[in-house]
């Protein structure tokens, strides 16, 4: 769970949500809403991404509503993780709590190309690019995120303190 290695799929700066998912597809099915994710910015993203690739993205990433359903559909596409420069507050706090790894680490894009393989470590905050050998730090995913993460998200994670109760 804390290790992921995978292609990058490169994104710019300030990327609201509902372009993440329009809000014409917001409705659909998650297996629908992952065919689309991402399209106006990279029509190939939905129908070449595979499972465990990393979603690489500048700053202000999901920004403007906080709807849920932008991290579940780029959870729904198989990403293995996000890394952005800057996520908003809100995009952040709705990862976790769909069980979607993310990282943040400043000047990421300048770091990576599309296409690049790239490993994170999301304890550690160690970023390596594959392609390039270069090896960023970002700040590593607080334990109780890692927790959650590896739950699978809040309502898991939420099951797995009853549990731990009774």
């Amino acid at each position: 769970m804390n290790k992921k290695t995978g292609r990058v799929w490169k994104f710019g700066d300030n990327i609201p949500t509902d372009q993440i998912v329009r809000v014409d597809r917001a409705l659909g099915t998650m297996e629908e809403m992952a065919k689309h994710v991402l399209e106006n910015y990279n029509p190939e993203f939905p129908k070449k991404v595979q499972k465990g690739d990393i979603l690489v993205a500048g700053k202000h990433f999901g920004q403007s509503s906080g709807r849920a359903v932008a991290p579940k559909a780029i959870k729904a596409t198989g990403v293995g993780a996000v890394v952005v420069e800057y996520a908003s507050r809100l995009f952040y706090r709705n990862a976790f709590e769909v069980g979607l790894p993310l990282m943040e680490c400043p000047g990421i894009t300048s770091h990576v190309s599309d296409g690049d393989r790239m490993s994170v470590d999301m304890a550690t905050g160690e970023i390596r690019n594959e392609t390039t050998g270069q090896v960023l730090k970002a700040r590593p995913v607080d334990p109780f995120l890692m927790e959650m993460l590896k739950a699978g998200g809040l309502i898991e994670f939420g099951h797995c303190i009853d549990e731990w109760k009774a």
